[in-house]
C-alpha cells in the first residue's frame, strides 16, 4: 500500500551514492545544478561500506599484528600477542562511519538533496523512489546513472551463513581457523592474505595457471611467494564443482588438474567477479539501451543513447575500479553543464594491497609493442633503495616502459612497498607528456621509497647510480 506519492522536479537526478555518484552530485552541483540523490542503501556505496576502505582498514590491521609477533632479523621478539578480533572489526567500522558521515557532510554542503530508496525509471525523464510505504516521483533534465557492481554468485555455491562473499568477510565475527577461497584476483587475494596474516589457514582455488592473472608473471610470482610463506595453500587451474554445508562449516570439491579434491574449512569465500546493478532499473522504460550481460552503452562523455541520460562507474565498460567511476562523474557531471569534457582512459591505475602491493599503470612492455611503439623496459629493484632497506621490505621492483626514441614515458608495473602512492608519479608523469630524462632532473627526498621512480627513470636514461648498469 503506498501512503502517497508526489512528483518533484529538478535539473539532475543521481541513482547511487557510491565514489561515483557522490562526486558526480558534487561536481554537478558545483556547476550550478539543483541536483538530488538517490541511494537505497548506506552513502558511500559498496567501496565506502563493504568494499574498498573496511577492506584495506582490515589488511592494514592484519598486518600490523604480524609485525607486533617481532622480527628476530631486527633484533625483536615478543612472548605473545593478543588478538581481539570484535575490536578489529569495531575499529574498522569506525573508519567506515567516518568517511560516511563525510559523504554525507560533503553532499549537504553543496546542496545536495539525499533521497533513500530505490530508483527505477518510469519514463525517459521520470525516476519512482520506493522508500517503505512511499513513493515519489522526480521530474529530471538530465540523470546520472551510477548504481554499481554486486559479486557474482556461483550456481553450485549459493550465498549462506558459510558460503559467503567478500561483504560477508568482511563482516566475520571471528577469525576462521580455515577458509577456502574461490578465485585469485585481487579481492580473493587481498582477503585471503588478511585473514592468513591474523592466523587463518587459507586455500585459494584459482581457476587459470596462476593468481592476478592480469599482472605480468613476475609480479604475481612475489605475491604467491608471500602467501606461500604465511602458509597459503594455492591451487591453480582448479575448478570448484560444489559446496557442502555441514554443522560447523563446508566441504568444497574442486577439480583439480583433471584430479578431484576435496577441502574442508569454516567458510568458503566466493571472489569470482562482479556483475552490473541494472537489472531493476526499468532501462527499458526509459529506453535506455544496454549489453546482454546488462552493461550501459555510453560515448566519450558517459552519455546514453537517451538524450540527458548518463551512465558512469561499473555499469559501463572498462575496469571496476572507485576511482575510474569518480572521474567519469566529475566528466559526466561537466558535460551536463556544457562544457567539453570527456574521459580519456590513457592511463588508469590499478592496484592490488596485496603483500608486497602491486600497482600498474599505462602500457605495459607487451602493450606498448602491440601499438607499435619500439620500447625500452627498464628495472630497479627495491633491494638497492635505502628506505626500502631501513623498512626491512626489500622484495620488489619498478619497471618503466619508455618510448626508445625520446624516453616518453609509456606505462609502469611496481611491486614491492607503497607501490600503492608510488604510482600516482608515473600516472602524472604520462598524463603530462614527461619523459624519463624530466623525471630524473626531479629532485627526490632521501631516503624514501619515492627515489624508485627517479631511480628507474635514471636505469632508462643508461646512467643509473645505485644498480649496475
Amino acid at each position: 500500500m503506498v501512503v502517497g506519492e508526489f512528483t518533484t522536479e529538478v535539473d539532475t537526478v543521481v541513482l547511487g551514492a557510491g565514489p561515483g555518484g557522490y562526486v558526480a552530485a558534487i561536481r554537478a552541483a558545483q556547476k550550478g545544478q539543483n541536483v538530488t540523490i538517490i541511494e537505497k542503501g548506506d552513502l558511500g556505496g559498496v567501496c565506502l561500506n563493504v568494499g574498498c576502505i573496511p577492506s584495506k582498514a582490515m589488511i592494514n590491521a592484519s598486518h600490523r599484528y604480524e609485525d607486533a609477533q617481532g622480527s628476530d632479523d631486527m633484533g625483536i621478539s615478543v612472548e605473545k600477542v593478543g588478538l581481539d578480533f570484535t575490536k578489529v572489526q569495531e575499529w574498522k567500522g569506525s573508519v567506515v562511519n567516518k568517511l560516511t558521515s563525510g559523504v554525507q557532510s560533503l553532499l549537504k554542503a553543496n546542496k545536495v538533496e539525499i533521497v533513500k530508496g530505490e530508483g527505477l525509471f518510469v519514463a525517459e525523464n521520470e525516476v519512482r523512489v520506493n522508500a517503505g510505504y512511499e513513493s515519489n516521483r522526480y521530474k529530471f533534465k538530465n540523470c546520472i546513472i551510477a548504481t554499481g557492481s554486486s559479486p557474482i554468485e556461483l550456481p553450485n555455491f549459493k550465498f549462506s551463513d558459510r558460503v559467503i562473499s567478500s561483504t560477508g568477510a568482511l563482516a566475520l565475527q571471528e577469525v576462521p581457523k580455515k577458509m577456502i577461497v574461490i578465485g585469485g584476483g585481487y579481492i580473493g587475494v587481498e582477503l585471503g592474505n588478511a585473514y592468513a596474516g591474523f592466523g587463518t589457514e587459507v586455500t585459494i582455488l584459482e581457476g587459470t595457471k596462476s593468481i592476478l592473472p592480469g599482472f605480468e608473471k613476475k609480479m604475481s610470482q612475489l605475491v604467491k611467494k608471500r602467501l606461500k610463506s604465511k602458509g597459503v595453500n594455492i591451487e591453480t587451474e582448479a575448478m570448484a564443482q560444489g559446496v557442502e554445508e555441514t554443522e560447523d562449516g563446508v566441504k568444497v570439491k574442486a577439480e583439480i588438474k583433471g584430479e578431484e579434491q576435496t577441502f574442508e574449512a569454516d567458510y568458503v569465500l566466493v571472489t569470482v567477479g562482479r556483475k552490473p546493478n541494472t537489472e531493476e532499473l526499468g532501462l527499458d522504460m526509459a529506453g535506455i539501451e544496454a549489453t546482454d550481460k546488462g552493461m550501459i552503452k555510453v560515448d566519450n562523455q558517459g552519455k546514453t543513447n537517451v538524450d540527458g541520460i548518463y551512465a558512469i562507474g561499473d555499469i559501463v565498460d572498462g575496469p571496476a575500479l572507485a576511482h575510474k567511476a569518480s572521474y567519469e562523474g566529475k566528466v559526466a557531471a561537466e558535460a551536463i553543464a556544457g562544457e567539453a569534457a570527456q574521459v580519456d582512459y590513457q592511463c588508469i591505475p590499478a592496484v592490488v594491497f596485496s603483500d608486497p602491493e602491486l600497482a600498474i599503470v599505462g602500457l605495459s612492455e607487451d602493450e606498448a609493442k602491440e601499438e607499435g611503439y619500439d620500447v625500452k623496459a627498464s628495472q630497479f629493484p627495491f633491494a638497492a633503495n635505502g628506505r626500502a632497506l631501513s623498512l626491512n621490505d626489500t622484495e620488489g621492483f619498478m619497471k618503466l616502459i619508455t618510448r626508445k626514441e625520446d624516453g616518453l614515458i609509456l606505462g609502469a608495473q611496481i611491486a614491492g612497498a607503497g607501490a600503492s602512492d608510488m604510482i600516482a608519479e608515473v600516472g602524472l608523469a604520462i598524463e603530462a607528456g614527461m619523459t624519463a630524462e624530466d623525471v630524473s632532473l626531479t629532485i627526490h627526498a632521501h631516503p624514501t621509497l619515492g627515489e624508485i621512480p627517479m631511480e628507474a627513470a635514471e636505469v632508462a636514461l643508461g646512467q643509473p647510480i645505485h644498480t649496475a648498469k
